[in-house]
């Protein structure tokens, strides 16, 4: 991977967006572009921002709002759906809770994975086999999160779909036999900041999160507007 990049690219999927089940997706200079920006964004960057991801922004607003209101609630009343074995570790994560290379890390979390039947993966999916846990306060919280994991899902589809295009294979090429029954995991992380753990016990690391590789074939991050603290390889802000 190339390290000279100096910074994140900007790729405009609405194109790979609007015509991803259109047969002729490949006969359209549109696509092909947007293909093109993602083959070299992977290739040379390994990150890249999206925009015209049809995701509605009064969605994405009203689910960090409904967020930010779960986390200012009072410690007692978020370990009411505190992550644990009987939910497949589904749940929410207190302060310090989260690992990373030996040490706890500055977050709490809510941790959603794809709802998994007994069975459905056999003995090795037995770990987590179980239905994500839901606050009722604040109210609708399970709608939109439904709703945006719905919207998530979708745009990881599509630009799949694009990526696999880059690498020469037919759209579909990450679906099917070969990777269709797709697992997610959502996590909904707040930072409260050194001075703000509202009545936890905070780790003596006061970092947010460590320097990791995250699990899975891709990631979207949505943070916060204004934050600049995430960065990446080359310390290149985020």
């Amino acid at each position: 991977m190339a390290t000279d990049f100096k910074s994140i690219p900007i790729i405009d999927i609405s194109p790979l967006v609007a015509k991803c089940d259109d047969p002729k997706r490949v006969q359209d200079p549109d696509v092909l572009e947007v293909v093109g920006q993602l083959d070299q964004a992977c290739r040379e960057a390994g990150f890249f921002y999206v925009k015209g991801h049809g995701i509605p922004d009064s969605l994405i607003k009203d689910v960090k709002n409904v967020t930010r209101k779960f986390f200012d609630l009072p410690y007692e009343e978020k370990l009411k759906i505190k992550l644990s074995a009987a939910a497949g570790y589904r749940g929410y994560q207190r302060i310090g809770e989260n690992i990373t290379k030996g040490i706890p890390d500055m977050h709490e979390a809510i941790d959603c994975y794809r709802e998994v039947t007994p069975g459905m993966y056999g003995a090795l999916g037995k770990i987590i086999e179980g239905v994500n846990q839901w606050p009722h306060d604040p109210p609708y919280f399970k709608v939109l999160m439904e709703e945006y994991i719905s919207f998530c899902t979708d745009l990881s589809r599509k630009i799949m779909r694009g990526i696999a295009l880059a690498l020469g294979g037919s759209a579909d090429e990450f679906e099917g036999e070969r990777a269709g029954d797709a697992f997610w995991v959502l996590r909904v992380i707040g930072y409260p900041g050194v001075s703000n753990t509202n009545g936890q016990n905070a780790p003596e690391n006061d970092i947010g999160c460590g320097a990791h590789t995250d699990y899975g074939l891709m990631t979207l991050v949505n943070q916060d507007d204004g934050i600049t603290a995430l960065q990446c390889l080359m310390w290149l802000r985020l």
